[in-house]
Order: structure tokens, then sequence, then C-alpha cells
């Protein structure tokens, strides 16, 4: 099983970098972001009112005995709040209404960008992993822009507003407040760097915690099989206490950091106390400028625990915007040519002109391939596990791109094609057949959504798929589920040889296909093969030879270089490789030997 590492915890970006490149998801609602920003500013300046009103109230009527200027100032408090509320809650419903069409809008270029990787990426990268990023990654980003980023200009404005209120009541009275803010600083920038590492790094678990989940949900048979339970939940665990010790190490800085805020609201307003409290002894300020200083100090601290809650909320977002935008910078491995050429319909001439392949540099899968199959012929291509049968299949796919050589299609280099109509003109018959959610006829449309409901009829009956269709519940209707898990590994096959007839290719290839089936379904298998590749070029990988008596031309691959290539009557005179595993091969349906040669359909 696949031995899960922890991610790269080095930073990749700065964190400069990363808030421009957020905020460009901004600029398509950038006229939602000013009013949401404009109406903050609003609830800023009436949240700054209230303490304002009281030294009004306590100065000018109070002390003096004047209900009416009371009953004005209450009427003028109350506006106050109204106004307020109404402010926040449109600007609430704008902020989430951005943050969603950023998520969409982030979500659907990730899964867009996917779309354009190769197999080799997917090597590389486990679905759990690429999960995260999508889905949990994006949501983090989202909260950022609704609870963290926009948000953080309320907070600014009311930091701006109560020190410019503050020094407008009384500039020295403000600068003695001002001797803790050294240390404010200091504490905040302890916590930053600290807290930003722990939230990192739990990101990063997280993601390995995911992509293990995922592997054991789809292996839990092969688990159970060879007892691998306890292997499993210690591998699972040991992950899980290594973000277990950072929820807990950024728990710690959070209670050392938010209670500190507190120490340090307490010590300003002992400062006012003790110092503005002996300037009112000495009549030298008023008692409600004293009172709105204190409410002032309060509200001064309020923004600063609020951007240190935030602060871990946007450095959740940094740690996951690193990933998402890692992904997204991911180039392209096998982009389509800028001046791509077009050949229209294939006629299905294919030729491999000295093509080596590897997967990992210097270890050659295939060396020095050449051959060529004319239009319409079809090719056995038999050899060892190993030997490089399925690298041949991906590398005429396109899935990965040949170190040295070149691979044509009717004179032309499929490098020079466009992906996509490379493969419209390809149809891949495997093994392990995928279908996708949905009925049986959005499985045979996959291809050619454009069928109707008469010749997808049509398709099935050709290939022998119609007979268990119609037995079905639904029939056509019928809901297959994730990779066809209602129905057998028979009933998959003969819907993928259905899917690949619908998408009428020219070029047609059959991996394994009929390998992992009773004899009654093969030998269904069989007639709709023949079916399938009659005028049409065709490569079959099969390790029951007997099945390969129509072929026009078969290719021995041993080591990943062409050991015989020939008609097959061609080979069975020669009496070489070919011939020996036809011998062997039908040996063993006389039960006088195993099975030889192709026995392996997923090796590279």
């Amino acid at each position: 099983m696949r031995q899960f590492t922890e991610e790269n915890l080095e930073d990749v970006y700065y964190d400069w970098g990363l808030f421009r490149r957020i905020l460009g998801y901004l600029r398509p609602y950038l006229g939602l972001v000013i009013l949401s920003i404009f109406l903050l500013f609003l609830v800023s300046l009436l949240n700054l009112a209230g303490p304002y009103l009281t030294k009004i109230v306590i100065d000018d009527y109070i002390q003096v005995s004047d209900l009416a200027g009371l009953d004005q100032i209450a009427l003028l408090y109350g506006a106050v709040l109204i106004g307020s509320f109404v402010c926040q809650f449109f600007q609430y419903l704008l902020m989430q209404t951005i943050g969603q069409k950023v998520m969409f809008d982030i979500r659907t270029e990730v899964f867009a960008h996917l779309h354009k990787m190769s197999f080799r990426f997917f090597d590389r990268n486990p679905i759990g992993k690429l999960i995260t990023r999508t889905v949990n990654d994006v949501e983090v980003l989202n909260e950022m822009l609704t609870s963290g980023l926009i948000l953080v200009f309320s907070d600014l404005f009311t930091l701006v507003g109560v020190f410019v209120m503050l020094a407008w009541l009384d500039w020295r009275l403000l600068l003695v407040v001002c001797a803790v803010f050294p240390l404010l600083a200091w504490a905040t920038r302890a916590y930053r760097v600290r807290a930003r590492d722990a939230l990192r790094k739990n990101r990063a678990y997280q993601t390995t915690l995911n992509s293990h989940l995922e592997e054991t949900l789809a292996g839990m048979s092969t688990i159970q099989m060879f007892n691998q339970e306890d292997k499993r939940n210690a591998e699972f665990r040991e992950t899980n206490q290594k973000k277990l010790r950072e929820d807990l190490r950024s728990l710690f800085y959070n209670s050392v950091y938010l209670p500190s805020i507190d120490v340090f609201s307490a010590a300003g307003i002992g400062l006012v106390i003790w110092y503005g409290g002996g300037r009112y002894v000495q009549n030298e300020i008023q008692l409600g400028v004293l009172v709105a200083f204190l409410q002032y100090i309060q509200k001064f601290f309020e923004p600063i625990r609020d951007l240190a809650e935030k602060f871990n909320i946007i450095q959740t977002a940094m740690a996951s915007s690193e990933r998402v935008f890692e992904l997204l910078d991911t180039p392209e491995e096998l982009p389509n040519p800028a001046d791509s050429k077009s050949l229209g319909r294939f006629k299905g001439r294919v030729e491999f002109k000295n093509v080596n392949f590897a997967y990992k540099e210097n270890e050659w899968v295939l060396k020095d391939i050449s051959f060529t199959l004319e239009e319409g012929e079809s090719l056995a291509v038999v050899g060892a596990t190993g030997s490089g049968k399925s690298t041949l299949i991906n590398l005429l796919c396109r899935f990965y791109d040949v170190q040295q050589g070149e691979i044509h299609i009717d004179g032309l280099p499929i490098r020079e094609m466009n992906k996509q109509e490379l493969r419209r003109q390809i149809a891949l018959v495997q093994q392990d057949v995928f279908l996708f959610s949905g009925n049986v006829v959005d499985n045979i449309r996959l291809g050619n959504p454009d069928l109707s409901q008469e010749q997808v009829h049509a398709v099935a009956q050709a290939v022998n798929s119609h007979h268990f269709i119609d037995e079905l519940p639904m029939r056509y209707e019928q809901e297959v589920n994730e990779r066809g898990s209602r129905l057998s590994q028979g009933q998959r096959q003969l819907l993928s040889f259905a899917r690949a007839w619908a998408s009428d290719p020219r070029i047609l290839v059959l991996d394994e296909a009929t390998s992992s089936v009773d004899t009654e379904t093969e030998q269904q298998l069989q007639t709709a093969m023949k079916k399938l590749i009659k005028g049409r070029t065709s490569i079959i990988i099969a390790h029951r030879l007997s099945t390969l008596k129509d072929v026009d031309k078969v290719l021995v691959l041993k080591q990943g270089r062409v050991a015989e290539f020939g008609t097959r009557e061609d080979l069975i005179r020669k009496k070489g490789i070919y011939y020996r595993l036809l011998k062997l091969n039908s040996e063993s349906f006389s039960g006088k030997s195993g099975e030889v040669g192709d026995q392996s359909p997923g090796e590279h």
C-alpha cells in the first residue's frame, strides 16, 4: 500500500503575494466589495458615536439637569442603533454573497485545471489530497473572505476612529495609554509567527489524513482480507497524533495571547483612571471626557481581540491558499500545441517510430519500439507481465509523452494534434471498467451524447448488451451507481463495449477486456469484439491467446523491446516466442499446465 508522506511545510509564497492573488478573485465583484466596505465604514462611525453621546449627556445635560436634552440624546442614540443594525444586515448579506461567488469561481477553476493534468500528475498525487484542495481548502478561503479579510476593514476603521477620537478628546491622556502599545506589538508579533507555523502544519496533516482515509475506504475489502486493520489504524493514529499536537499548540498560543489582550486593556484603563482621575480632581478635564475615554479604550482593544481571532482564520486560509495556488500553478505537462493540426476523421494508420519511454528517469519501459499498423488492421500485443503492453496504449492515447521517437496517426505526429480530437477518435476498453453514477443510457452515451434512445438500443443490441439491460428493473433508465456497483463484472464489460461502439471510433483499443469474466460472458464479449473491430484499426491485449486467432498482426514484447512482429501465421511458422506462448496457452486450457504470458492487466 502507498506510504503517506507529510507535505512540504516550507514557505512557498510570501503573505503579500498570497493576499494580492486572493484579492484578484474579488475583481469581478469590485462594486459589491466597495459597497460592503462603505457599509462597514458607516457601521464603525455609528459605533463610535455611542461614547461621544455619553460625553455630551454627562457634560452638557446631566450636570446642568437638562431633561429635554436627555430625551433628544436618547432618541438620537436609538436612531444610531437602528442605523447600525440596517447597515450591518446589508453588509453581512453582501459579504456572504461575495464569498460564495468567489468560492464558486476558485473551485470551478481548480476542477477545470485538474482535467488538464496528465496521468503522471495523478500518479504522484493521491486522490484524497486533491479532494482536500478542491473542497476543504477552497472552503477555508471563503471563510477568510467572509469572516476575515473584509471584516478586517471594520476593525481597522474602528481602531483609526477610536485613536482619532482619543487624540481629539485629550491627547495627553492618549500618550499615557500609548505606554502599553509596545508590549502589545511584541506579543502580537510573537503570537503571529508561532501560530502561523502551527496552523500550516495542521492543514498539511489534515490533507494526509484525508488521503489515508480515502485509500483505506476504497481498499477496505483488501485490508480485511489481509488482516491489515491494525497496521492501518496505527498509521492513521500516528498522523492523527501529529495533527492533535499542532491543534493543541495552536490552542496554547491562543490561550496565552487572547487573555494578554485583556491584561493590556485593563492596564490601559488603569492608566486612564490613574492619570485622568487625577486631572479630573484638579479640574483639568471634564467628567464626560473621562467616561468617554474609558469607553473608547474598551472599544480600542475589542478590534485587537477580533483581529487575533481573524488572524487564525486568515493564517489557516494562507496555508490553504498556498496549496490551492500550488495546484493551480502546476503546469500542464501535456499541453495542446499552439498550432495544432487536424486530420479530420482518422483513416486509422498507426506507426510507432523508435519509441523510448520511461516513467522514471533512465528506467526505460519501452526501448526502440517500431511497428506499423495499416488502416483497418487488427494487432494483438502479447508479452509477459511488465513487458510494456499497457504503456504502449497509454502513449498512443497520449496519456504520457514519449521521451524519444514519435507516434504517428495517418502520418501526423500525435504531439502536433489536439488531445481532445485525438482521444475522440480512439475508444479504449479496459479490464477494470469505470461506470459513472447515472443510468445505463448516460453511460452508453458518454462519448456521444447526441445519440437518440433508439440508437442507444441499437448499439446495445449490436454488442449483445441488450438482453441483460432488458432484464433490469428500470431497463435503460436503471441507475448503476458509482463504478457500476449494481452490475456484475461481465455486465459492466458489456456496457463498456456498447460505450465504445456508441463513440464510433476509428481506432479501437482493448486492454485485457475479456480476462475477468466467465466463459459464457466471454463468448458474448468475443462476438461483440468481432463486430467492434470490423472496419476499424484495432489493438488488442489479451492473455488468452486463443481469443486472438482472427487478428491481422501480432506484436510480441519482451522486456520493453520488440521481440517479434508479423502476421499470426508467419510467427507460428517461425516457431519463436509467440509459437511457444500459443502452445503453452493451449495446453493450459486442456488442463496440462497453468496459464503463462499476459496474466496481469495493470502493469506499466
